[in-house]
């Protein structure tokens, strides 16, 4: 049998023993001694399998299997990881399997061969083609700064494409890496450094990478890179510190005296800020057309406040809606206290989960079209042939989180990812179509299942079909005692169901 495996352990000795237990049984594999180069090889070959230690060197074990598994062309890839704790016992983790460090190799091998021959040959993957990204994935589980360091180890060359939020409210940017070190970076119309510590700001988000040639231009970024990340996490370190005191980017802002009492010698950047503030209003304006990094900015800001040189004025408009504007500040709060709850205080924001039934594939993508109308709300249509779980709309909350809506199969085959896609979720939709008899059939297995689960959460939604006759019939069919857990939505009536979508919505808080 020839099946390509990776062997990423920190431990040579122990990497070499493994590889060559593995090669007696006739299994394909390469060693690699730390995460960066174990990353560099299983994005080249795409291994059916890794061996990763836990505490792996540069990258750890669940960390690279993390990287891989948000990455459509290694995702399929089955883990084992060696742990070099005090565990006796072989346990299973949402990654995959974790054994003892201490095993022996030829028992570690067996695993292996075991593993391989239990999930057959890995699904081929689709061809990558020019310009294909090489590594994509969140934010949220792959940390930008780790992101320019893995490359930088690596020395690739490329660019990286950022997106974070949704709808008109999107931001993008791009970095472009030369050899490992970045080069450039824009985000709107600002570029180099500036533009490179908004974007290693971002902790929420999406990236790919694109391997091409990157020529360096006028205004390039000229600092080392690990220069360059040491920068930005002192400035998040005095951000933390000091953020609260600092002036809002959307406040109003003016200079308080006459240009002419200036002093005459000024630091360069506070003459740039009083320059640009001349022609802005807001101070907002301020940080994208000075060249100097937004921190410095605001607080110099702060500074020439204190001293009386500039104001803030208060200003009458509207403070600028939620992301989305589905949600106000109350119900964002209600769903963050519940994401909150049992992890730590300064963990990382994480999206809720919503999982969603449909009696039939038209039912489910004419639900996902209704809702992809209401603003800031991410679409991503999905398959036709309705084979897999996919996740079909991220509806914003706030700037940091959002729902996450993610479509199961109501086919009794897929059965078994019922309770596991429906565990931790916020809250579960089965979607009918006009047909209340033959749609309850369809998915009363599922609604079952589901429902039975702890805390379950279940709204059923009958489209075409909003009378009290049509919701009192889904409710007597399914054994529902009240309506407050169906909702009947005409798509022919925009107005009607965006209404009738924002109430679902807001049901759907905790």
């Amino acid at each position: 049998m020839a099946a390509a495996v990776l062997i990423a352990d920190g431990d040579a000795d122990r990497g070499r023993k493994i590889a060559a237990a593995c090669r007696t049984l006739g299994i394909d594999v390469r060693v690699a001694r730390h995460g960066a180069a174990a990353l560099e090889i299983s994005l080249a070959d795409k291994p059916t399998a890794m061996v990763a230690q836990v505490a792996l060197p540069l990258i750890d074990g669940t960390r690279l299997a993390e990287i891989l598994h948000t990455n459509p062309h290694t995702r399929a890839m089955r883990m084992l990881f060696l742990d070099d704790g005090e565990h006796d016992e072989a346990a299973e983790s949402r990654l995959g399997r974790v054994i003892p460090g201490r095993a022996d190799p030829a028992t570690i091998a067996r695993l292996i061969e075991t593993l391989l021959l239990e999930h057959g040959p890995r699904p081929a993957a689709n061809g990558a083609g020019p310009g294909a990204p090489g590594v994509e994935g969140k934010l949220s589980q792959v940390a930008l700064p780790e992101l320019l360091e893995l490359f930088h180890v690596n020395r690739k060359t490329g660019v990286i494409a950022l997106r974070e939020g949704g709808g008109r409210r999107a931001a993008t940017g791009q970095i472009d890496l030369c050899d490992g070190d970045v080069v450039q970076a824009r985000i709107g119309n600002v570029a180099g450094e500036k533009a490179l510590y908004r974007l290693l700001a971002w902790r929420r988000g999406s990236f790919a990478f694109h391997e091409q040639a990157v020529a360096r231009e006028d205004g390039a970024i000229e600092r080392p890179t690990r220069a360059l990340l040491r920068e930005a996490e002192r400035q998040a370190e005095e951000w933390q510190r000091n953020g609260g005191d600092l002036p809002a980017p959307n406040a109003l802002v003016a200079l308080k005296v006459a240009r002419s009492s200036l002093p005459s010698v000024l630091h360069p950047l506070t003459q740039e800020v009083l320059l640009v503030l001349e022609l802005s209003s807001r101070v907002s304006e301020v940080l994208d057309r000075c060249s100097f990094p937004d921190y410095q900015v605001l607080r110099t800001l702060q500074t020439l406040i204190r001293r009386g040189m500039v104001e803030l004025r208060t200003d009458s408009a509207a403070p600028d809606p939620p992301a989305g504007g589905l949600f106000g500040a109350a119900l964002a709060a209600r769903l963050r206290d519940w994401l909150d709850q049992g992890r730590p205080r300064d963990a990382a924001p994480i999206d809720a989960k919503v999982v969603l039934f449909a009696s039939e594939p038209e039912a489910g993508r004419a639900f996902t079209s209704l809702l992809a109308r209401l603003p800031g709300v991410e679409h991503t249509p999905p398959g036709a042939n309705g084979r897999s779980v996919t996740p079909v709309l991220r509806i914003p909350v706030d700037g940091e989180v959002a729902i996450e809506v993610i479509e199961v199969p109501a086919s009794p085959r897929f059965a078994a990812l019922w309770p596991l896609a429906a565990h931790g979720a916020l809250a579960t939709w089965f979607v009918h179509s006009s047909g209340v008899e033959k749609s309850v059939a369809a998915l009363r297995t599922a609604a079952e299942q589901v429902s039975a689960t702890p805390r379950a959460r279940c709204f059923h939604v009958l489209l075409g079909e909003k009378s009290a006759h049509g919701i009192g019939s889904l409710c007597e069919k399914l054994g529902l005692f009240d309506d407050r857990h169906a909702l009947g939505i005409s798509p022919e009536h925009p107005s009607e169901a965006d209404a009738a979508l924002r109430e679902l919505l807001t049901r759907l808080l905790p």
